[in-house]
């Protein structure tokens, strides 16, 4: 591995936070710049797939953009390798934290990413993203409640059994 080569993985570990800083934040129009405009994505498993940027980013404005849908995604362990001088693949464990008020649910949730990226022009973007849960559990926030387990990779092959919300 060369000194280049290590900026190229930095860049792209650079990219990864970024994604998930305006995923928590919102910032949907920022994060169009993370995309190709080819890029398809396949959250959960497969549970919920999308292809081409614009509609990614009408999922996550239809699921996640009202004030009573919080949430923290971290991601970290990244196993990037760089597949030609413009392309790449990485995996990177999550865990992810969200409330969401409106319907008085906790979501905790642990999961890995499969991405592969695409360079154009100095920029990395994200061509190919999504991840399987190794585990997801729901819990009413009445202070009462167990926790109940809604995905385990080796139960439900990393796909959540959670309904979402339509606001």
């Amino acid at each position: 591995m060369t000194p280049e080569d290590l900026v190229e993985i930095e860049l792209i570990k650079h990219l990864k936070y970024a994604y998930m800083r305006c995923l928590d934040q919102k910032r949907w129009d920022e994060m169009e710049a993370f995309f190709t405009e080819d890029a398809e994505a396949s959250y959960s498993a497969g549970k919920y797939s999308f292809s081409g940027r614009a509609a990614i980013l009408d999922f996550f404005r239809e699921s996640m953009d009202r004030h009573s849908f919080l949430s923290s995604h971290r991601v970290h362990q990244p196993e990037i390798r760089l597949t030609s001088t413009a392309t790449a693949t990485g995996v990177w464990a999550m865990d992810d934290y969200v409330i969401d008020t409106a319907s008085n649910l906790t979501i905790h949730g642990a999961a890995f990413y499969q991405d592969e990226y695409v360079k154009q022009g100095d920029a990395w973007r994200i061509h190919r993203t999504g991840y399987s849960r190794t585990f997801e559990e729901i819990q009413l926030r009445d202070g009462k409640s167990a926790p109940i387990l809604t995905a385990s990779f080796w139960g439900t092959g990393g796909r959540s059994e959670l309904s979402p919300r339509k606001s």
